[in-house]
């Protein structure tokens, strides 16, 4: 048997009074993605342990089975290692997004969702005036992007800017944890400051304001951390080969240091205009040589972030027609049984506008195995689900038959 998991990120949410106090996967017609948990066994998995903070790397490296308090060491490490950034010993990495402060608050994470050639100028113009010997700025895809510190220490606080959309950013800045960490926590302020002085007059943030879009006026480190040490899906697992398929650097990144092969797909963005088509292709093309694929689509957590209930509807239904009706039609096909896998990582409720460490639906479908009486897939059905609620590696222990 093979193993595809469809990963819709931030796809599950919180009841709404405003649409009748449904959520947007209630919402959505999906008859593929009910499909599977009427077919298929339905439970609940706990992705965010109560002690870490509720990002998608967290829970995307918890779906996938890994003791996320012994191994994870940082978001922007992983996002490195998709990127072809080698770290060394000590040297600090950080994801460092571009996002748009106005009147002294944080307006968005994304720098109104700046594209990957406007961005990649302005990091590396911060590279040009604050790069050093120890700064080291690297551009990744839209927002997101890298910052390394050689020898920087990486014990202070830093707050995820997805969390806190309009805060004063100045509430918000890095803390110290340890007198050791303390330069390096101050560094990172003054970068934060500098940036917004070289960025202000930057001619794509002034073209920007001219066309109404808003300026990525601030950079915003966050997530600090040392090359961890991960196993691989191999070595946990016995997977021999496995690929994943993701527009996101940290998705990617999480796979290299997984030991599995990357498949980029050309038009995927990570928002609701992904290449959703080219993505459900190229992880059925994976099928062919590869034993696990994971499929990783981000467009409903953005939606989510901007508290967009009709467009997350929306990118759910894309995710049913466009993804999920494929890959049932091609797998139904193949000689070889595909097991297959929906859920999200973690919610990311519209009305709140971040992330939350509330279990998350899954439904699994494997031909042959008697279905436990699921009918819908949303957040409620599913917790009547014959496999209950599961929490650290047993989700995916269950789907590749090795609990």
């Amino acid at each position: 048997m093979k193993y595809i998991i469809i990963l819709g990120d931030g796809m599950s949410d919180e009841p709404l009074a405003k649409y009748g106090n449904k959520t947007p996967l209630q919402m959505a017609i999906k008859p593929h993605i009910d499909w599977l948990a009427k077919h298929g066994q339905s439970g609940m998995l706990k992705t965010v342990p109560e002690s870490m903070h509720p990002g998608s790397e967290i829970a995307n490296m918890a779906v996938l089975g890994y003791d996320v308090e012994q191994v994870f060491e940082g978001r922007g490490v992983i996002e490195a290692a998709s990127m072809g950034v080698t770290l060394e010993p000590g040297d600090l990495g950080m994801r460092c997004n571009l996002l748009t402060i106005e009147n002294e608050k944080l307006k968005n994470h994304s720098g109104g969702h700046i594209s990957s050639e406007e961005a990649g100028e302005l990091i590396r113009y911060l590279d040009e005036k604050l790069g050093s010997d120890t700064i080291k700025f690297y551009p990744g895809v839209s927002y997101r992007h890298l910052l390394v510190i050689k020898g920087g220490i990486k014990y202070f606080d830093c707050t995820p800017p997805h969390d806190v959309p309009g805060t004063p950013f100045r509430d918000v800045l890095p803390k110290t944890r340890t007198e050791e960490a303390k330069a390096t926590c101050n560094l990172i302020t003054d970068l934060i400051m500098k940036s917004q002085e070289l960025l202000a007059a930057h001619p794509i943030n002034l073209k920007r304001k001219e066309e109404g879009k808003e300026p990525a006026n601030s950079i915003w480190p966050w997530s600090p951390g040392y090359k961890p040490a991960m196993p691989t899906l191999k070595e946990m697992f016995g997977i021999e080969k496995s690929a994943v398929i993701s527009a996101v650097d940290l998705i990617q990144g999480i796979g290299v240091f997984a030991g599995m092969d990357v498949i980029k797909v050309d038009g995927a963005t990570g928002l609701y205009d992904t290449n959703y088509e080219g993505k459900a292709k190229a992880a059925i093309e994976a099928l062919k040589d590869h034993d696990f694929v994971y499929l990783h689509i981000e467009a409903s957590d953005e939606a989510g972030h901007e508290g967009d209930v009709e467009l997350k509807t929306s990118t759910i239904e894309y995710l049913d027609r466009r993804v999920v009706k494929y890959i049932l039609e091609e797998t139904s096909k193949m000689e070889e049984d595909i097991a297959l896998a929906i859920l999200p990582d973690h919610p990311t409720p519209c009305a709140l506008k971040t992330h939350t460490r509330e279990p998350v639906p899954f439904s699994i479908y494997k031909p042959g195995n008697e279905a436990d009486g699921v009918q819908v897939y949303d957040e409620f059905d599913p917790r009547k689900g014959v496999l209950g609620l599961l929490k650290g590696d047993e989700f995916i222990r269950e789907f590749l038959g090795k609990r």
